[in-house]
């Protein structure tokens, strides 16, 4: 009965939200399987494009009859008795805020040694890094992190020097391929000319490029390219060691199915991810994104994913589901950036999110503003946490960082502080 209420409820959303036929999707729970599901289908003319849940072969891709009213479909599933949930397909985007004037440390390209890789000191010295205590935590605790870190996004640039010792293999659900889960395909160009400088590639991104490939990138099919190596980049900063997962779920202008999101999740739990950083959002809920994090839970997977950059105090998802800490954006004044949401329904603790200096495509770095960049310090902080002992999971991690510094009564435990949460995380296990 319950399952057929949310079905219900599910369906008054689609009902004002659904696009054209052609367009449309449908995730669907049928826990009798792939045969019970393509049987229906051969019923109700619909196709089973493929499963969503890995092994557990339960959840599935469905694509309606052709001329058939999306609605009038969905509901035809909901009233399946052999069908526990369905919902559609929804699209989502990954976090975009607006930028200020790019951090002078976007020019300092002195190479220093990073953990045995070379890397501009503008990256390593930035505000960010001090006020998060990262040098005291490192030096203190020989903290430089451990396990698997699933990046869902865009993807990453498998060949960054920084990057690629760090990265194991991932996949592109874009392309239901295997793969290094390269953003590259998504562009028209394979590098770019010396002589760059920090130059504004979109909203919330600044990138050291030449002209010719600032003015290139700057197009809107590619407005958020480079957002996943950006996010790895900051994962990296906060946890040099760990791991890191690159998972393709969204395309260079930013936007994703839902569909491609699950199958991340359930990959991420059923391949080794220790941690998965979301920086992306749907204002919508979505029962299957539930379940999917419930399963990576069980997995004693850490959860972490933007609080979104509307300003407001409002719910999205997944950042506002339980097992998830949701993340906001401070300034490096540690005030609550203006275009961060917030609410302790909503948020964890908060991080830096204004001009973090971080990795970019083709070799070279960027600076973003939004949540996006906040949400990597806290999933870094949980690789951090895994260093210290192996067996941390979403509730040990929340506690951990939930020894932050208040800043404000709307941004949940206060801002992330690496010293404290690690220490906290010793003393619990009794190490000094």
């Amino acid at each position: 009965m319950k399952s057929r209420i949310l079905c219900l409820l599910l369906l008054s959303w689609a009902l004002s939200t659904a696009p054209a036929a052609a367009d449309t999707r449908f995730i669907v729970r049928d826990p009798a399987g792939l045969t019970a599901l393509q049987q229906l289908c051969v019923t109700l003319g619909c196709n089973v494009a493929g499963g969503l849940d890995g092994g557990v072969g339960k959840l599935f891709l469905v694509t309606p009859p052709a001329l058939v009213d999306p609605n009038t479909f969905l509901q035809t599933l909901c009233a399946q008795p052999g069908i526990t949930n369905a919902e559609l397909d929804a699209l989502l985007k990954v976090m975009q805020a607006t930028a200020s004037t790019p951090p002078s440390g976007l020019s300092d390209t002195t190479p220093v040694n990073y953990f045995g890789v070379s890397v501009w000191h503008g990256y390593l010295a930035q505000p960010a890094s001090t006020i998060i205590r990262l040098p005291d935590t490192q030096s203190a605790f020989s903290a430089s992190g451990a396990g698997i870190v699933a990046v869902i996004d865009t993807g990453v640039d498998p060949t960054h020097p920084v990057l690629q010792a760090v990265l194991v293999p991932g996949q592109d659900f874009t392309r239901n391929i295997s793969s290094s889960g390269s953003e590259f395909p998504d562009v028209n160009q394979s590098s770019i000319g010396p002589n760059g400088s920090p130059l504004m590639v979109n909203q919330s991104t600044a990138a050291v490029l030449d002209q010719w490939s600032g003015t290139n990138l700057s197009q809107m099919q590619y407005a958020a390219f480079g957002h996943g190596t950006m996010v790895a980049g900051v994962v990296h900063l906060v946890a040099p060691t760990a791991q890191i997962m690159p998972l393709k779920a969204f395309g260079a202008d930013g936007s994703g199915y839902l569909s491609d999101v699950l199958r991340a999740i359930y990959f991420a739990a059923q391949n080794g991810a220790n941690v998965i950083n979301m920086s992306f959002s749907v204002a919508t809920y979505s029962q299957e994104m539930v379940t999917a994090i419930k399963f990576a839970s069980r997995h004693q997977v850490i959860c972490v994913a933007s609080a979104g950059n509307d300003g407001k105090e409002e719910f999205v998802y997944p950042a506002a589901l339980g097992n998830v800490m949701g993340v906001a954006s401070t300034t490096n004044n540690d005030t609550l950036s203006s275009f961060s949401n917030y609410g302790n329904d909503l948020v964890w603790v908060a991080a830096p999110g204004e001009g973090v200096i971080t990795t970019y495509p083709f070799g070279t770095y960027a600076a973003g503003w939004g949540t996006s960049f906040s949400a990597p310090m806290v999933s870094g902080t949980a690789a951090l946490l895994l260093g210290v002992h192996s067996h941390c999971n979403e509730s040990c991690a929340e506690q951990s960082l939930a020894n932050a510094v208040p800043i404000s009564a709307n941004v949940g435990n206060g801002r992330v502080d690496l010293y404290q949460a690690v220490s906290a995380w010793r003393h619990s296990l009794g190490l000094p």
